[in-house]
């Protein structure tokens, strides 16, 4: 750790992502069985964690999106089950594996740019940017595979929360990302290099919505699972269609062809109701046939489903009647700009 006398206050950030294509073939026992592939790329909302050290020996944890603040006697762990299980999982997970046991006498602070249950990756995101606060709070050697597979480990498996692998190494990754999951936990992040021109007309053919309704995934992630271990044929061939459209859609964005890019992510919308019962809903529904009515060429939800955000891919010169359309029809329809870098840590200037 940086033994600087002077406080120093950590920040990170990692980027939210929206799935293109494949997403659903990164959850297990898929992925361990037939190996999954996903296409995603970040985009230009944020999880925040910041990171400053106290002199009371105290744990305070705090989400400001959430207005939420808990204080906590500095322990090596603090019950994971309950409050901010996010913040005091990641902080359980270094104290116990990168220090030995023993507690830190810190303050951790938190903010995303979407609200839980989006749909944009944002609850992994914010697992990346707490992992890396610390990896630069206490110096660890972690490079971004490391920091991918924690922040996984530490949402899958010591938190037991649902969901996939692909968020958290869209986030630690950044950019515009082929990633494939094969068994025993291996992830290889394949970074996709655009020109200018093509990296620029995908921008501006996108546009994302909120819906209005943040859902929780656990229970359509459950069903998929369940689905899979039972070897339902309809979802298993839905999840084989969706990892051919990853491969696909790949292809074409890579050619820059937009029509073709609309034309797979239609019918990988399809596929992908199939995989679980809730995915889409009235309003879902009721959204994208406005969308589509007033130009847009494809769209999808982003993420599990069942609400959060809906991404749609429209001619550029129609955007903004698409946008104007789904505001109009209860929708939070807005542009969204594509980044390439991935998660960050800073020292805070004022504490250099």
């Amino acid at each position: 750790m940086n033994t600087n006398s002077r406080v120093l206050t950590v920040r990170s950030r990692a980027p939210l992502r929206l799935g293109l294509a494949g997403g659903g073939t990164d959850l297990s026992p898929y992925c361990d069985m037939y190996g999954g592939a996903v296409l995603n790329c970040t985009i230009d909302r944020y999880a925040y964690a910041f990171i400053t050290p106290r002199t009371d020996q105290k744990v305070v944890l705090r989400a400001g999106d959430l207005q939420t603040e808990e204080a906590h006697d500095a322990v090596p762990k603090i019950d994971p089950a309950c409050g901010l299980r996010l913040h005091r999982g990641v902080y359980n997970r270094i104290v116990n594996e990168y220090c030995g046991g023993v507690p830190l006498a810190i303050t951790v602070s938190t903010t995303v740019d979407a609200p839980p249950g989006s749909g944009l990756g944002s609850s992994s995101a914010l697992v990346v940017a707490l992992v890396e606060a610390f990896r630069k709070y206490l110096e660890l050697p972690l490079g971004r595979y490391d920091v991918a597979h924690l922040a996984f480990e530490i949402e899958r498996l010591d938190l037991r929360l649902a969901g996939g692998k692909q968020d958290q190494y869209a986030a630690a990754f950044g950019g515009v990302n082929f990633i494939e999951f094969l068994t025993n936990d291996r992830a290889i992040v394949n970074p996709l290099r655009l020109n200018d021109d093509v990296l620029n007309e995908v921008e501006a053919s996108l546009l994302v919505c909120f819906t209005g309704v943040s859902r929780d995934s656990e229970m359509i992630i459950t069903e998929q699972t369940a689905s899979i271990r039972a070897d339902n044929s309809m979802a298993v061939e839905a999840l084989h269609q969706l990892k051919t459209d990853a491969i696909d859609m790949k292809r074409t964005l890579l050619m820059g062809d937009i029509g073709g890019m609309a034309e797979i992510l239609a019918h990988s919308w399809a596929a992908k109701k199939r995989t679980a019962s809730m995915i889409a809903t009235a309003p879902i529904d009721k959204l994208c046939e406005i969308a589509l009515a007033h130009g847009a060429l494809a769209g999808k939800v982003s993420g599990a489903g069942g609400g959060g955000f809906m991404m749609f891919i429209v001619p550029p010169d129609d955007r903004l009647r698409v946008i104007h359309a789904l505001n109009a029809g209860g929708g939070r329809a807005a542009p969204v700009h594509l980044t390439l870098k991935g998660s960050e840590t800073w020292i805070a200037p004022h504490s250099i």
